[in-house]
């Protein structure tokens, strides 16, 4: 077998949060080869497979249990150029940003909002990553992923990954399907998003009036410095709680008590609520418990500050959604996997 399988493996610079704790089995997959022959060793053993990218949306609790397995395949391939539309498609185990920095350099659009986001590209749409008002499923031409249950290899469209905010077919049914590769469908001609959050006036206070796509990436970086901290710095998993979704009925009736409530109204009737808000509301934000605390410009972001462990944090996480809800009647789901 030519998978490299250690044994008790820390997994302290394989997560974000920099959580020190040991794996019981680890390796990396390189290829399909590896994944088949990793998804072959690990239904001889007691313990589960955990299939991990970049470790950017886990919250690790304690030592695994388990064959972890990381993707770490890597490979940028053009598929098709008819002159507008460019499919390109990428390895799982491609790191986000570089990719989109990468399509950027060959002059295609539609991932710039999406830049500085952590993680690889087989993660990205696993929860239908998204950021200034754009979501991977707004760029998205299909992917390969392996059944887990049957072995078998098969070709995902937009409407078979049931994309929801944070949400899709592979995280409702985790443990199942092991995607190998995304395809994207990016523009030669850009149709630029610039009307969500500060982005626009980003531009304008840089005396940019007709931006390019890297324009609008390096506007979203220069944001996302400004607002969230570098986990290679400190540990963090970037938001730690969905924006929660409610009834337009219990929006009105927080906002008769707090007038500033950051709302958008959904196509549905049902009104998106920012959770940094509601948590800043609430007194949090800049609390720290130890060394588990909420950060100090973004209270959305979790933070480690040297060695709190993943229990700690999983505490504090609970603590603030029991007072959201007894503050709000709102509850906060998080965004993490809790391992």
């Amino acid at each position: 077998m030519s998978l490299q399988v250690r044994s008790n493996v820390s997994l302290k610079h394989y997560n974000t949060f920099g959580i020190d704790v040991d794996a019981k089995l680890f390796a990396e997959a390189h290829s399909d080869e590896d994944v088949r022959q990793a998804l072959a060793y690990a239904a001889q053993l007691p313990i589960p497979l955990l299939v991990i990218g970049g470790g950017s949306n886990l919250l690790l609790t304690g030592d695994v249990q388990a064959l972890v397995l990381r993707m770490a395949s890597r490979g940028i391939h053009v598929l098709s150029d008819d002159g507008a539309r460019v499919i390109v498609e990428a390895e799982a185990g491609e790191p986000w940003h570089p990719f989109v920095q990468w399509s950027l350099e060959h002059g295609l659009s539609g991932l710039e909002n999406l830049s500085l986001i952590p993680g690889t590209v087989g993660a990205a749409p696993m929860q239908n990553i998204g950021a200034y008002g754009v979501e991977i499923k707004d760029v998205f031409s299909g992917l390969t992923a392996l059944d887990r249950q049957t072995g078998e290899l098969r070709e995902f469209d937009l409407e078979a990954c049931a994309f929801g905010y944070r949400d899709s077919l592979f995280k409702r049914e985790p443990g199942r399907w092991l995607i190998l590769r995304v395809r994207f469908a990016l523009d030669r001609v850009a149709h630029l998003h610039l009307d969500y959050g500060p982005v626009r006036q980003r531009l304008t206070e840089q005396g940019i009036e007709q931006p390019s796509p890297r324009d609008v990436s390096q506007a979203i970086c220069s944001i996302r410095r400004e607002k969230l901290p570098d986990p290679a710095e400190l540990g963090n998993a970037g938001s730690f709680f969905k924006n929660p979704v409610i009834a337009a009925t219990l929006a009105a009736e927080i906002k008769l008590k707090y007038p500033g409530l950051v709302a958008y109204p959904q196509a549905d009737g049902q009104i998106k609520l920012a959770a940094g808000w509601l948590i800043e509301q609430a007194g949090w934000k800049g609390h720290r418990d130890g060394d588990a605390g909420v950060h100090r410009l973004q209270a959305l972001v979790l933070v480690n500050y040297g060695n709190a462990t993943g229990g700690q944090l999983q505490a504090l996480a609970q603590r603030i959604q029991a007072d959201i809800v007894e503050r709000f009647g709102v509850h906060l789901e998080m965004e993490p996997n809790l391992y």
